[in-house]
């Protein structure tokens, strides 16, 4: 009885091999993929001024994917919440002018956003021609800074490959990506000269990771760069934003300047120390934009109830609405369902 039970299984399987050899198609319609199942989203409400909107409630949004309107399952707004930041200085010859400026403002930066709690972790990426992680995940801010005041610029910017190194290559926190949430701060100017990875490429490696990427940029005096917009396109695509400090510095000066003094065409007078307190000060106000940005957002998560038709696209799109008028929303444009094809 035996022997013709185990007969009559080998006969079964030989013919359910026959039938997938003879029809490949069967499994080809059933994919096996890797969902995700919450999603995450920082979102940022500002006044027509660029104020803060603070006292908004879970009803006072909504959420869609893909044009179908979400279920928030999760919102916060607490002060404290667990976060984890990613410093990545450039460190190429562009930074030389005003590397000092630029070190103190990282050194700020550091110290303020990680301030040896427990829920605040940071690492430190440097990038010339090719990036380096100096600093791994950690909460002790002093010892990334104890690093930073050893550096000196030169050489080419590999921004991208930086950024696909903060994504990828880095201890990460238990509870990534929600709680705490991923955050990258570039202090740069864009400028990238000697990466292997594309900006496409790091973009999707960012949405993937649930990254959102600020930057603080190094352009100056109202001068332009094409690379000026991969830090645009970086932070929009993410949910975060460029700070250009440096950029409106002074403001009054437009070939001749619009406030002449008796001593001359001087909208600051010359030996007073006016530039280096404007420099300084323009700086400091963008930190403190940035500062309160990250540490201000609105925090909602969802899990997709997606239309069936619109299951197999690789990225999917999100917007968020707010019930006031005349306000800004900053969130991430999207993600990836599914995990990247091998």
């Amino acid at each position: 009885m035996f022997l013709q039970s185990g007969a009559a299984r080998c006969a079964l399987i030989l013919a359910l091999v026959a039938a997938l050899t003879l029809h490949p198609s069967a499994t080809a319609q059933e994919p096996i993929r890797v969902s995700v199942q919450e999603v995450i989203v920082p979102v940022t409400v500002t006044d027509d001024k660029g104020r803060f909107v603070s006292n908004l409630e879970k009803s006072d949004f909504h959420l869609f994917d893909e044009g179908r309107e979400q279920k928030i399952g999760f919102f916060s707004h607490q002060q404290s919440q667990p976060i984890v930041i990613g410093f990545l200085l450039d460190q190429s010859n562009g930074m030389k002018i005003h590397w000092a400026k630029y070190k103190e403002a990282a050194t700020e930066l550091m110290l303020n956003l990680l301030p040896l709690e427990k829920q605040y972790s940071g690492y430190l990426i440097t990038y010339g021609n090719e990036p380096e992680l100096v600093a791994d995940t950690n909460t002790d801010s002093e010892k990334m800074v104890e690093k930073l005041r050893k550096m000196k610029p030169g050489g080419g910017s590999a921004l991208f490959d930086a950024i696909y190194m903060a994504c990828t290559s880095r201890k990460t926190i238990k509870g990534e990506p929600f709680e705490p949430r991923r955050v990258v701060v570039v202090i740069g100017d864009g400028h990238d000269t000697s990466s292997k990875k594309t900006l496409k490429e790091v973009i999707e490696i960012a949405q993937r990771n649930l990254v959102t990427v600020y930057a603080l940029s190094t352009v100056a005096f109202g001068f332009h760069t094409d690379a000026e917009d991969n830090l645009i396109q970086l932070t929009e695509q993410t949910g975060g934003k460029v700070e250009t400090p440096l950029n409106n510095v002074y403001k009054d000066i437009s070939g001749y300047l619009s406030k002449p003094s008796d001593a001359g065409n001087y909208a600051i007078d010359v030996g007073t120390g006016g530039y280096t307190a404007e420099l300084s000060g323009a700086i400091f106000r963008s930190i403190a934009s940035l500062e309160g940005e990250i540490t201000t957002q609105y925090v909602m998560r969802y899990t997709p109830d997606v239309d069936d038709k619109g299951v197999d696209r690789q990225f999917r799109r999100i917007r968020v609405e707010v019930n006031l008028p005349n306000v800004r929303i900053r969130y991430r444009n999207g993600y990836y369902p599914f995990a990247p094809p091998q």
